[in-house]
Parts: structure tokens; sequence; C-alpha cells
């Protein structure tokens, strides 16, 4: 390849890169795209054009572009005092309610929106200041057809209810009421009722009314229950008294058996000492029977011993006298026969 023709290459690739840094800036300033967040409306040269995926070229002094925030809004709306709303029963009712706004998903829709309400899609504030009159005016339509109990026994009924008049009002700005939250719901204080109010007058007669009716249920029911207290407390004051007597009785039985119990053990406890000592002085009887006994043998056999032995002495002595007889008597024949002889 030629020095010529590799430059021609090098000023065609260095021309080529310098169209796409152009048209690539060219595309970023002119070319502009919705988000999720964001849908935008371009007006202006080729009349208008709704984007709400996607993108569109947006020359400057040709076109004009509005956009539309397709983010759910909560706009909140108060009614309380002097403001709050009447009920079909005439009564003031307090409430705080809390509604959730958001621009339609359809072409339609979001160039309505960015027709009506324009920049102010952006801002809750701004849609606040627009809806608000619209909101408050379902609300009251509603809560006249409600008594004051139906509103606050059936909020998902009334809340619906005014979802539904307050869309068809929001239908022509290009927006959807996606729910209706009611945060907080109560009668309003007496003294935001106006007696010479027609409304008002009605509604705080039948309040009064209610009031001291209630007032006296109350006190029937407050004195009621005080005799019911009482009754009950007489009751159980009596159930006490049988509980203790019960007690007391319970416990004189028991102290009676343990005395029995007692008694009887301690007879028990007697009758074996006595049969222990009757058992020893038996022994003790015994022992000296036993003593006594060989006492007497001991005496016995001494007094035969010496029995036989003054006997034998008795034998001995005899015998010697019976010998010193016939010796004297044998001296005395001897004699005799010796006299005779000599004779």
């Amino acid at each position: 390849m030629s020095a010529n023709t590799l430059g021609e290459v090098l000023l065609w690739l260095i021309v080529i890169a310098v169209g796409i840094v152009i048209a690539v800036y060219v595309l970023r300033w002119l070319y502009r795209r919705s988000t999720k967040e964001t849908a935008f409306v371009r007006t202006g040269f080729l009349g208008e054009k709704v984007v709400v995926n996607g993108g569109a070229f947006v020359i400057p002094v040709l076109h004009e572009i509005t956009p539309v925030n397709m983010n759910v809004m909560r706009i909140e709306v108060t009614r309380r005092g002097n403001g709050a709303l009447i009920t079909r029963n005439r009564m003031r009712v307090d409430i705080l309610a809390e509604f959730f706004v958001r621009v339609g998903a359809s072409g339609e829709a979001v160039a309505a929106a960015a027709q009506t309400l324009g920049r102010r899609t952006l801002q809750e504030d701004g849609i606040r200041s627009l809806m608000e009159g619209k909101f408050a005016s379902a609300m009251r339509m509603v809560a006249a057809q409600m008594t004051l109990e139906e509103m606050h026994e059936q909020r998902r009924d009334y809340a619906d209810q005014v979802r539904d008049r307050a869309s068809e009002a929001l239908a022509a700005n290009g927006l959807e009421l996606e729910n209706v939250a009611i945060v907080d719901l109560d009668q309003t204080s007496l003294e935001h009722f106006d007696p010479s109010n027609a409304f008002d007058a009605e509604g705080l007669t039948q309040l009064t009314e209610s009031i001291e009716t209630r007032r006296k249920m109350r006190n029937q029911i407050e004195q009621r229950t005080l005799v019911d207290i009482r009754n009950q407390n007489l009751e159980a004051q009596k159930k006490v008294f049988e509980i203790d007597r019960e007690t007391e009785y319970a416990r004189l039985e028991q102290e009676r058996e343990v005395e029995f119990r007692r008694a009887v053990q301690r007879a028990e406890l007697m009758k074996e000492r006595a049969l222990r000592e009757q058992e020893a002085e038996e022994a003790q009887l015994a022992s000296r029977q036993a003593v006594e006994t060989a006492r007497l043998v001991q005496q016995l056999a001494i007094t035969q011993e010496r029995i036989r032995g003054e006997e034998e002495t008795q034998r001995r002595e005899i015998a010697r006298r019976r010998a010193l007889d016939e010796a004297e008597l044998k001296m005395r024949e001897q004699t005799e026969r010796e006299q005779i002889i000599s004779t």
C-alpha cells in the first residue's frame, strides 16, 4: 500500500470518527427519552406527540416538551372544626383522608394531564391545590347520605363511594384515583356547632338528646352496677364467713381428733407402761420368790443338816450312854459276882 493510499484511509477514518462523535452529540442533545417515573408531551413542529415508554427528537425552537410525573402522589385532605362534614343526621364530622393519585398510563391520559395540569404534576402541592376542592366535594356529597355511625362503622364503603365520585372528576385531567384511605374520623367538638345554623341546631339537638339519654343510661348502669357490686360483695362476704365458719369447724374437728388420738395414745402408753411395770413387778416378785425359795431351800438344807447332825449326835450319845450303861452294868455284875465269890 502506497503512502497516498494510507493517508486517504487515515483521513477517512478520522472523518468517520468525527462524524460519529457529532452524531452522538446531536443525538444526546436532540433525542429525549421518557423514564418509568416521567413521561412527556412534545408539541410544535409536526404536531403533538405523547411519549410514555420511548423517546423522540426535540429540536429547539421547533419543539416544546411538557414533562408529566407518572408516580403515585399522596394528597391529604382534612376537614375539621367549622369546615367539618355534615352527615345525613346533621352531625359534624372531623375527618382526615388520604387520596393516592397518579396519571393514567395511556397516551390520552398523559396528554390530558399535560394540557390541564402542565408541570404541576411534578409537585404534590400543585396537584393538591387543584384537586383538594374536588376531593372535599366528593367527601361532603357521600357524607350527606350517611349517618355518623354508618361512616364510622362502614369506613370502607364510605371510602369506596368517595373514590367513585372523585374518579369521575379526575378523568378530565387524565388522573386516576388508586385508593382512598380514611385515616381519622370523629365527631366534631360541640363548640363548633352554631346554634343559629339550621343544620347545626338540628344536629346539636339530636346530639344533646343522645348525650343526655346516654348519660341517664350510664347513670342507670352505674347505679345498677353499684348495686350488683354491693350484692356481689355481700354474697362474697357471706361466703367468706361461711368458709371461715367451716374452717373453724374443721379446725375444731381436727383439734378434737388430735386430742382424741392423743388420749388414745396416752391410754395406750399408760397401758403399756402399766404392763411393763406389772411385768417388772412380776419379774421382781419372781426374782424375790426365787431368792426366797433358794433361801428357804438353803435354810431347809441347813436345818436338815443340823437335824441330821443332832440326830447323829443323839445316836452317838445314846450309843455312848448305852455303852456306859452296859459297862457300868457289867462292872456292877462283876462287882456283885466278886462279892458273891468273896462271900
